[in-house]
């Protein structure tokens, strides 16, 4: 049919009809490639999943970092209401030194207390005055971590205490029955710090023993993954939530297996959600006094776990696809202690050779 063979009326009716079609034709394309996108992205979520969990499951070693108010106590939990920053009496801070260690240890990542309990935070925080950028060592320690692990490369976790005996509703000094430290705004804002200054973090390692700060923990990883939707991030207790089942004091094993948890209050009602089973324990056997995740005391610089069993437990990460955090204390000078030096080393070379072990 042509168009100048009809009259006006006919011809202004017929385009519009034309042009309407055109536009329905267009809308029905464009909500059907909406959905098609839409259903891409769910199957691309859900690969994304499991691409990253194998990617964390390469990490299999890595150091974990504890360094502190309680490196100066003398005590695992530090009350702090009463302490300053100045209570962080460090004269040095090697972060080299310990990326070294880990690397020559077989390591692939350190894992770093960013805030303990006690809330002071060992990063230039803009949320508190307790940080350690007002201590005597004046240091952005978590800043200076992150140029050392790209020098040696290494890849970086972070600890995290959801809550804080800084916060209302907390007992200093005390745990979660006795009190939650409350303020998730702070949280909120602390986490945003460490998720857009320091680069790309491989895994969160929440600590539940104060509360959860008053975010759950479910929002907790929406709020992580709105800046570092790449990164997994796992709870020690409570809620179940992330991706990451966290294993404090635990063992190699399949996850869901309530054996390899190190405290029964630590075990999940499930473990559908989880992709990667992360352990860790400290360098530091049972002894008597002093701190465990810590440097302890002078006392106690010649005490060690074999390079055999942290080996054979190495082994077992691989096994099991798990990631093994050793935790080490550097002491005052921010150096990581020679017996740990060398029992690394030793380990090292285990990994190195391959070598095959009978001791559990």
């Amino acid at each position: 049919m042509r168009l100048h063979g009809m009259n006006k009326n006919y011809r202004e009716n017929y385009l519009r009809f034309k042009t309407m079609k055109i536009r329905w034709l267009f809308l029905i394309i464009l909500i059907f490639s909406s959905l098609v996108s839409r259903s891409a992205s769910i199957n691309k979520d859900k690969i994304q999943d499991e691409t990253r969990a194998s990617e964390i499951k390469d990490l299999k070693f890595g150091m974990f970092i504890c360094w502190s108010f309680s490196t100066f106590s003398g005590n695992e939990w530090t009350p702090t209401l009463d302490k300053g920053p100045s209570f962080f009496r460090a004269t040095g801070v090697d972060t080299d030194q310990w990326c070294k260690v880990a690397k020559n240890a077989g390591m692939n990542y350190i894992l770093f207390l960013t805030k303990h309990h006690d809330g002071f935070c060992l990063w230039d925080t803009k949320t508190t005055e307790k940080k350690v950028t007002n201590s005597p060592l004046g240091v952005d320690v978590l800043a200076k971590l992150r140029k050392s692990c790209d020098r040696y490369g290494l890849k970086l976790a972070l600890y995290f205490s959801e809550g804080d005996w800084n916060w209302t509703g907390a007992v200093d000094g005390k745990g979660y029955n006795s009190g939650k430290g409350i303020n998730p705004e702070i949280k909120k804002a602390q986490l945003k710090e460490l998720c857009t200054k320091y680069g790309a973090i491989e895994f969160f390692w929440m600590d539940h023993a104060v509360g959860d700060g008053g975010l759950s923990h479910q929002a907790t990883v929406d709020w992580v993954h709105q800046f570092q939707p790449d990164c997994f991030v796992g709870f020690n207790s409570g809620e179940t939530a992330g991706r990451l089942n966290i294993r404090e004091r635990g063992k190699p094993g399949v996850i869901g297996d309530e054996t390899t948890v190190g405290f029964k209050s630590h075990v999940h009602t499930n473990y559908d959600n989880f992709f990667v089973a992360e352990f860790t324990y400290p360098i530091l056997p049972e002894h008597e006094g002093g701190a465990d995740w810590f440097y302890s005391l002078p006392a106690h610089d010649n005490l060690v776990h074999s390079p055999e069993k942290i080996y054979n437990d190495y082994l077992g990460a691989v096994k099991y696809g798990n990631i093994f955090s050793l935790d080490v204390g550097p002491d005052y000078k921010g150096k990581i202690r020679k017996i740990d030096v060398k029992t690394l080393r030793e380990v090292g070379k285990y990994i190195k050779k391959g070598k095959i072990l009978s001791e559990n």
